[in-house]
């Protein structure tokens, strides 16, 4: 078999193997994170909370998750992706479920730190364990592939939470909320026991591959690891401090500002503009957006290795993002502000698989691990706030926040003062040249 022929069929291989599995644990952890977005219909008057403590609340998953998302990236290079990410699991499924038990204020706080503590480090572990996996040209669509379940957890996951809060509320004396979380949390805490049983570690375990593929993919992995060494000198832990890493972590805050503040106010939004909607009729129109976005960042991510570019990719789906929240704000119809929904949450998704292949092309070894921890946690901060932004200061702050993305976005080429090599290539990530 010649070089080209194996290299298609084992990545094939891999990808098949991988990446659907991987996109089921990422949905069950959407649905556990956000669905509080969508419990504050019925939870928030049960509970006597305001407006701007249940903001509070829900930017709080970010206190515990800010702290230990880099000891949790550390942890599982050490003891290995499956044990750790399994650990993940089994320990988010039950806090998410235990979340039916907060009774005020301060029990909703503590549980939502506890979640993240949970389920801190399993996004970038994910993100970590596709680049042992995945040569970088083919990373943009891969991390797209499995980023669709950001899609779908809310394409699936709001309809199903408006049933089962619209039907099962009163049942056996609880909440619909209450319910909510606890069929959502179940699924999590049993998967996480599969995961120990169905992930590989590293390609040199992959005993599922043939002697042949997997020797060619060790190799190949190994030279682009090589590679970012000798171009970056990338691989130990002060890395972290070079400028690029920090424009990432700019360019991560105004999404993650965004994102956040979305999941928290999406179903809310489209309550107030369409009346006299049951919680079932909500979720099917707060799916609308999500469906959107996981065509739209299917196919960007494509774009983005096929033309072998990043910059103009990150930055366009900034612009298309900020002009959906400009839209949803200025918007005199439920039409018209529904489709600006569409729109900044269709390009605030399309952003994520194109970022999350560069830290991996110029960090490797401790310092992927530590790097993609640092950026995720700190650029996260703009999760903690994203609620509490919206609810201040209104639609248009959004929109802002995600034009300051799409120029920083643009400055992606001089981070650190020089440019950003795509591994193993000439061209560079910024510009594709």
């Amino acid at each position: 078999m010649n070089d080209l022929a194996l290299e298609k069929t084992t990545l094939r291989k891999v990808a098949w193997r991988l990446i659907p599995f991987i996109c089921l644990l990422y949905i069950l952890n959407i649905l556990d994170r956000s669905n509080v977005g969508f419990a504050r219909l019925q939870m928030q008057d049960d509970l006597g909370l305001s407006e701007e403590t249940f903001n509070l609340g829900y930017g709080m998953f970010y206190v515990g998750y800010l702290l230990f998302e880099v000891p949790s990236n550390l942890l599982m290079r050490r003891v290995g992706a499956r044990r750790w990410i399994a650990r993940i699991m089994i320990t988010w499924g039950l806090v998410s479920a235990a979340t039916m038990f907060a009774r005020d204020q301060w029990t909703f706080y503590g549980l939502r730190i506890l979640l993240g503590i949970a389920e801190a480090g399993f996004f970038p572990g994910l993100i970590l364990y596709l680049s042992y996996w995945f040569p970088d040209r083919e990373r943009g669509k891969m991390t797209a592939f499995f980023m669709v379940a950001i899609g779908l957890a809310s394409v699936f996951g709001n309809p199903l939470s408006g049933l089962i809060m619209q039907y099962l509320d009163t049942v056996a004396g609880l909440h619909g909320w209450q319910w909510l979380f606890l069929l959502e949390g179940i699924p999590s805490f049993l998967i996480g026991f599969v995961v120990l049983f169905y992930l590989t570690d590293s390609p040199k375990d992959a005993n599922w591959l043939s002697v042949e593929q997997r020797e060619w993919l060790v190799a190949r992995m190994q030279r682009e690891e090589d590679t970012r060494r000798s171009h970056h000198n990338a691989d130990h832990l002060s890395a972290l401090m070079q400028g690029r890493v920090w424009l990432l972590i700019a360019i991560y805050f105004t999404v993650a500002v965004g994102a956040n503040a979305g999941g928290a106010y999406f179903p809310k939004l489209i309550q107030g503009q369409f009346q006299g909607m049951s919680t079932f009729q909500i979720g099917l129109l707060s799916a609308l957006p999500h469906v959107c976005a996981v065509v739209g960042m299917t196919l960007w991510g494509i774009s983005s290795d096929r033309n072998n570019e990043r910059r103009g990719h990150l930055a366009i789906a900034a612009l298309v993002a900020a002009v959906g929240w400009a839209l949803t704000a200025w918007s005199p119809s439920p039409i018209l502000s529904l489709v600006g929904l569409c729109l900044a949450q269709t390009g605030m998704m399309s952003m994520l698989p194109i970022f999350w292949t560069l830290p991996t092309a110029f960090l490797t070894g401790a310092a992927a691990a530590g790097g993609i921890a640092l950026i995720n946690s700190v650029g996260n901060i703009g999760g903690f706030f994203g609620a509490v932004i919206l609810g201040q200061f209104g639609l248009w702050s959004m929109a802002a926040f995600l034009l300051a993305g799409a120029v920083l976005a643009m400055t992606v080429r001089s981070a650190g003062g020089s440019p950003v090599e795509r591994t193993g290539q000439t061209s560079r990530l910024s510009d594709g040249d």
